[in-house]
């Protein structure tokens, strides 16, 4: 057991994710980097301790029971409870994605990933969250994934292409988002998301304008709420997005 506060970021070995780990390390806690390929994930541990963070390599493949389970246990062996869990593994799926071309195992494994594994991964990690005194849930969500946005006159500025698998999965995702947040009303768990902006990052083909740090602040800054701070929400940088 330790009394340093434990956040578990998926998706951690680069990118976003890895900047978010970064950012809740450098408050002094103790960070899981939660990522499947093995040598990407001890390099991003060695980067994250040789920057002072004290960063442990969690393997997850948000998609394989398996190891979800296995990393639910390995943070319950290594300190007994998570205090964070921020959500932000993701795929964008093969382009193009117009609905009228397209490929249905690309749907299938988009919504496997950014939602259905959103979800595997939050009831693993809601027994170790529960023990929590000030528990965070922080979902990376995008601003793509605003319904109020695609449906805009001037939506490809606002909303990004048409992305029939992507832009859903992340309305998709805010929905799962607010139905835990009506699950967990009058517990200590806050659970919010987060979108980063356009980052530059693999994801897009490091076509954003923003930095994976510019993007971590967000979430950082949800992992990081006040008791009575906002659950059930959606926010970037500038404040509440429209759902």
């Amino acid at each position: 057991m330790t009394e340093r506060t434990i956040a578990l970021v998926t998706g951690a070995n680069k990118g976003i994710g890895q900047e978010i780990a970064a950012g809740l390390g450098a408050l002094g806690w103790s960070v899981g980097v939660g990522a499947r390929d093995g040598r990407r994930r001890e390099d991003a541990v060695e980067k994250l301790r040789a920057a002072g963070v004290d960063a442990f390599g969690v393997p997850l493949d948000v998609t394989d029971d398996a190891s979800v389970t296995a990393a639910a246990r390995l943070v319950e062996e290594r300190a007994g409870r998570l205090d964070v869990l921020v959500n932000n593994a993701a795929v964008a799926g093969a382009m193009p994605q117009e609905p009228s071309l397209a490929d249905l195992d690309t749907v299938r494994t988009v919504v496997e990933t950014n939602v259905i594994g959103v979800i595997r991964v939050t009831n693993a990690m809601l027994p170790l969250l529960r023990r929590s005194a000030a528990p965070r849930i922080v979902n990376m969500s995008s601003s793509v994934g605003s319904l109020t946005r695609q449906s805009a006159p001037d939506a490809e500025r606002t909303a990004g292409p048409v992305a029939v698998a992507y832009a859903p999965s992340k309305t998709f995702l805010n929905a799962v988002t607010l139905q835990y947040a009506r699950e967990l009303s009058g517990t200590r768990i806050l659970i919010n998301a987060a979108c980063p902006g356009y980052v530059a990052t693999d994801l897009n083909g490091f076509r954003g304008v923003r930095t994976p740090a510019q993007g971590a602040a967000i979430a950082i800054g949800l992992a990081t709420l006040p008791d009575d701070g906002p659950t059930g929400r959606f926010f970037d940088d500038a404040g509440p997005v429209p759902w």
